[in-house]
């Protein structure tokens, strides 16, 4: 898999979770926000938006709104939002949103399971170097945070 670029930050997975497994823990918005560290007020459905809150220690104030692109069964899960909304003065409503997609692929003894998160380069330039940093190592956690829970 091609490294991060300023622009996308990509990582992969192997689980040792059966596709279905795995796939429900993506597309189901209470599995996710239990493994991801968020409350989510609804299900994913494309098209629609989503609310919901970062339920981490220190990050409970965050708010944040995701939009389903799509859901392909076993195989895409995607979603747009705003990368790391931290300031609670601005509002991130007018900024772009990056693309997060999520691709699983059925292989021997599991899962592989890649994320790939783009469209940094459209941010504002006061926050897309942060943006980036903060959500690359946020990612590697994620990683770690669904492999446990789809072996539990």
């Amino acid at each position: 898999m091609n490294p991060s670029t300023t622009d996308c930050i990509r990582k992969e997975i192997h689980l040792r979770a059966p596709r279905t497994r795995v796939w429900k823990a993506l597309s189901d918005a209470t599995e996710f926000g239990t493994w991801f560290g968020m409350k989510l007020e609804g299900p994913f459905v494309p098209g629609q938006p989503v609310f919901g809150r970062i339920t981490h220690k220190d990050y409970e104030h965050i708010h944040l709104e995701m939009r389903v692109e799509r859901m392909e069964p076993e195989s895409l899960f995607s979603y747009r939002w705003h990368p790391y909304p931290m300031d609670l003065k601005r509002d991130y409503t007018q900024e772009p949103m990056t693309l997060v997609e999520f691709h699983l692929e059925a292989v021997e003894d599991g899962t592989r399971l890649s994320v790939v998160e783009s469209g940094f380069d459209q941010l504002p330039a006061d926050r897309r170097d942060e943006a980036f940093r903060m959500n690359e190592g946020g990612w590697t956690g994620q990683m770690a945070r669904i492999e446990r829970y789809v072996a539990s």
